[in-house]
């Protein structure tokens, strides 16, 4: 049995391989491949739900390197049978910690609509934004919830919305993409934005130069430094067969394949140059971009 399993994670990843070169050549045809960018690629599909400290099903993550296709990583071992926030954010820390390139994409807004910031008179800065944020919307705390922000119980989250009709340019650019700011209906990622924007600011305090945070520093990704970026993995989930996973787990699977292969074929290159003008670009230097989308 072990040699079968064994057998068929190569075949595994000798098809994908194949599914990259195959698409190299379509696309870029007497072009030589370039060197992959990352040596490992994380796919985490989040959710907002309850506590940080709430061990969540909703919560999934997805590991692939060079020689390996995706493979779900379990949370520690610990009373708690799937993973919680603060458990992914304290794993994260370790591995982008480590001298190993990692690309990792987590399913969650990175920052708001550009009215955002003129509604609340902050300044278009993205690192001033976290820590705002976080003042007003403590959701990395133990025992505080998206909702207890939102009915006024913890912190002041009153003083920080914005209106479920407010979109970033690069969810326009989806055509399917929802707000935000746009809770409570099925699809929304406000939950889970709200819940993870204070995690980015903790890995970003905790990491400070190692990990680039995509595009917010640089649209460019310095050589054998990892990063993180925001991923919508209806983008790429339907590309991939289901194999008896659950929607999150696919979700999560998905996004790690799909970077995987982009680095591996070159198209990454171009996931990370979006074809926007100047003054789209700098907008989005302050909302933020879905890796992906052209």
């Amino acid at each position: 049995m072990a040699m079968l399993n064994g057998l068929g994670s190569r075949v595994e990843v000798a098809v994908t391989r194949r599914r990259a070169e195959t698409r190299h050549a379509d696309r870029f045809s007497g072009q030589i491949p370039r060197q992959p960018a990352f040596e490992r690629y994380i796919g985490i599909d989040y959710s907002g739900a309850k506590t940080p400290s709430a061990s969540l099903k909703g919560l999934r993550v997805y590991q692939a390197d060079l020689s390996s296709c995706p493979a779900e990583v379990p949370p520690p071992p610990s009373p708690r049978t799937c993973w919680t926030r603060r458990g992914i954010a304290e794993w994260l820390l370790a591995r982008l910690a480590e001298d190993r390139p990692t690309l990792v994409g987590i399913d969650h807004g990175f920052s708001f609509p550009l009215r955002y910031f003129e509604a609340h008179c902050l300044a278009p800065d993205w690192p001033a934004f976290l820590a705002d944020f976080q003042h007003h919307w403590p959701t990395d705390q133990d025992h505080v919830c998206v909702d207890f922000v939102r009915d006024g119980i913890v912190g002041n989250g009153a003083d920080r919305t914005g209106s479920a009709r407010w979109r970033r340019f690069t969810e326009e650019r989806t055509r399917s993409a929802k707000s935000v700011f746009h809770f409570d209906v099925p699809g929304s990622v406000a939950k889970s934005t709200h819940a993870g924007i204070p995690w980015l600011l903790h890995l970003r305090r905790r990491l400070g130069e190692r990990v680039h945070f995509w595009p917010f520093d640089g649209w460019q990704i310095p050589a054998g430094r990892s990063a993180l970026a925001e991923v919508y993995p209806t983008l790429w989930k339907h590309d991939y067969a289901k194999e008896g996973r659950t929607d999150d787990q696919h979700d999560a699977y998905s996004v790690a394949a799909r970077m995987r292969e982009a680095d591996l074929d070159g198209q990454l290159a171009r996931f990370l140059n979006p074809d926007l003008t100047d003054s789209q670009r700098t907008v989005a230097g302050v909302e933020g971009w879905i890796l992906g989308v052209a």
